[in-house]
């Protein structure tokens, strides 16, 4: 049994800040992005945008007027990144 535990702060920070997460982030985004495509118009452009904060980040965005209306009809996002095994947060900034 477990009698106590540290948590090493510096090395979580390390791995979270990797290049190789980084890249796990932005191979799942570019799943979700196909998976998104694959259920749009042809030619509907969606949009991946790599960023980092205090890690790496990606986010998946139809760049087209009809995105948001796709997600609230069809869930076309929620239903992508369900097929993908990640779980759906939807954007603060919205």
């Amino acid at each position: 049994m477990l009698e106590s535990f540290t948590l090493d702060s510096r090395g979580v920070r390390a791995v979270l800040q990797s290049a190789e997460v980084h890249q796990m982030v932005n191979t799942a985004a570019e799943d979700i992005r196909a998976r998104v495509r694959a259920k749009l118009p042809s030619g509907t452009p969606v949009q991946l945008r790599s960023y980092t904060t205090d890690r790496g980040a990606a986010s998946v965005t139809i760049a087209h007027a009809r995105g948001m209306g796709w997600q609230a009809r069809d869930g076309v996002f929620t239903r992508s990144v369900a097929e993908a095994g990640v779980e759906f947060r939807a954007w603060a900034g919205q």
